[in-house]
């Protein structure tokens, strides 16, 4: 079961909606299973038309505001929504009277045995879901403490579901990133985009800040990257930064102006502070590391290439054996976490929207409950390391056909080790008892061994070298594979370009071969 949480200050308009048909017609015989009185004592009468008299009760949940002795608050209307999953079988109405009742307990706006409580109604007018209705005033005239009252929501609905045998849902703690808004949605189906472009930005920045070592690097990777970023400055300090948006320049407001997010409304580890501890954490690990910042001009040399690429996938490899032999969560937690950029930086690299999904969702997995940082360990700093010297090679192909197999092969080593590394962090987060965590990693997982099921597909040979080192290790043999029936930048790249990419700057380290 799931609680969305609004806040209002027109209870009329909000009883209209529910007692009527629906954006869709989708409300059928809306009626209250539960209140602050007995039901029938507060459903609204029906008038000669067939309406619902709706005055009387508006008027009634209106009343303790006049009686409040501080200053009434700027919402005081509290409306959850409470719904159960497609899986679950229906309740009856005296169930989700207890589940409201459960609500309100937990949240403090009415808890069980308190004569001078909110009032509050539930509407039911769908087989899979109610609306409660609060006002946050007491009959005493005091304020219900609401603090938190999107976690307490979250709480009562894990009891239900425990008491009532339904389909668990994950605690609240605060790993999953912001989704965008119905409206984000709305209008870029509207604009013909795949996604919203909070998920794209969200995806960029992901990329950029495991590109980069430090604060001046990770702003200049993502203006390289077509962002207008904007700058938050500290008022008590002039010069001071204290935060950032971004925003794509073509995605605008009525007024032409970009619309910015800002790093905490991307996700919750994307802001500047938390970014601050990992390279504040990477340069107490490595002192020198602010020597060898990311090249602004990326080579072209193959064997430089092939050699990054191998470095990322015997150093993820490692992790992964690391992840399984070490039992320190502080290296567990880091290793997790330097996953999830060795992902995105192959996704960014590639251009392959398959792994992009794949590093979505591990991001999830890959935080650490309740918005804390992972402390920075040398074993998460050394995969960090190697895979921002595979960034830093442009992945452009030359004409032979073998040169394309051989980095092919590499790639698919280094997707094959992060799936094994991704499937050791999912375990870790099951011994953790963090069962949303674990099936997102074992989602991504899944994704990346897809695309390894899409290479033994092909029935090209492979030459005897690439063979040999096909059965090296057992991430290597694991694979088994030919290779692409196209190389895998070529197909990787024609797969789907990443949805909402910006239109001005300079183009990105994805050089097509000319044909």
């Amino acid at each position: 079961m799931i609680a969305k949480v609004t806040r209002g200050a027109d209870v009329g308009n909000l009883l209209r909606y529910l007692y009527g048909p629906g954006k869709r017609n989708e409300h059928t015989d809306p009626h209250l299973v539960a209140g602050y009185r007995h039901p029938a004592a507060l459903e609204p009468a029906r008038r000669a038309d067939g309406k619902r008299d709706l005055r009387p009760l508006g008027e009634v949940l209106r009343s303790p505001l006049e009686t409040m002795r501080r200053s009434r608050p700027t919402g005081p209307i509290w409306q959850c929504s409470l719904r159960a999953a497609p899986t679950d079988r229906h309740l009856t109405d005296d169930e989700w009277a207890d589940v409201a009742e459960e609500l309100m307990h937990q949240t403090g706006i009415a808890p069980r045995g308190d004569a001078e409580a909110c009032r509050w109604i539930a509407v039911r007018h769908a087989d899979d879901h109610i609306h409660v209705v609060a006002t946050l005033a007491r009959e005493d005239g005091r304020r219900p403490n609401i603090t938190r009252d999107y976690l307490k929501a979250r709480k009562a609905c894990q009891i239900v579901e425990e008491r009532y045998g339904l389909c668990r849902t994950a605690p609240a703690d605060r790993t999953a990133a912001p989704r965008p808004s119905r409206a984000e949605m709305e209008r870029a189906q509207r604009s013909g985009l795949e996604e919203p472009p909070r998920d794209a930005l969200r995806r960029h920045v992901a990329a950029a800040t495991a590109c980069s070592d430090s604060e001046e690097a990770f702003f200049a990777e993502l203006r390289e990257r077509g962002l207008a970023v904007r700058l938050r400055f500290s008022v008590r300090t002039p010069g001071e930064v204290t935060g950032y948006a971004v925003a794509v320049p073509d995605y605008t407001n009525a007024g032409g102006a970009p619309i910015f997010f800002s790093g905490g409304k991307l996700a919750p580890h994307l802001t500047l502070p938390k970014l601050r501890q990992g390279w504040a954490g990477e340069a107490v690990r490595q002192p020198n590391a602010g020597s060898h910042r990311r090249p602004r001009r990326p080579r072209n040399d193959q064997e430089a290439r092939v050699h990054a690429c191998n470095e990322a996938a015997r150093a993820t490899g490692t992790a992964a054996w690391q992840m399984r032999a070490l039992h320190d969560r502080r290296v567990r937690a880091d290793l997790a976490a330097a996953a999830s950029d060795v992902l995105h930086i192959t996704a960014d690299v590639t251009g392959n929207r398959e792994l992009a999904k794949a590093a979505d969702l591990y991001e999830r997995a890959a935080r650490e409950p309740f918005g804390r940082t992972p402390p920075v360990t040398s074993y998460g700093s050394a995969l960090r390391a190697t895979a921002r010297v595979f960034a830093a090679t442009n992945i452009s192909w030359g004409d032979r056909r073998g040169r394309r197999r051989d980095l092919t092969v590499d790639l698919l080593f280094l997707i094959a080790n992060l799936a094994d590394l991704i499937d050791s962090a999912a375990e870790h987060r099951l011994a953790q008892q963090r069962s949303a965590q674990a099936d997102v990693a074992r989602q991504a997982a899944k994704r990346l061994r897809a695309i390894q099921r899409e290479a033994s597909r092909s029935t090209a040979s492979v030459p005897p070298r690439v063979a040999e080192t096909l059965e090296e290790g057992r991430a290597m043999a694991r694979l088994a594979a030919e290779a692409f029936p196209v190389p895998l930048v070529d197909g990787l790249a024609s797969a789907a370009a990443p949805t909402v990419r910006p239109s001005q700057g300079p183009s990105r380290r994805r050089d097509a071969p000319k044909r």
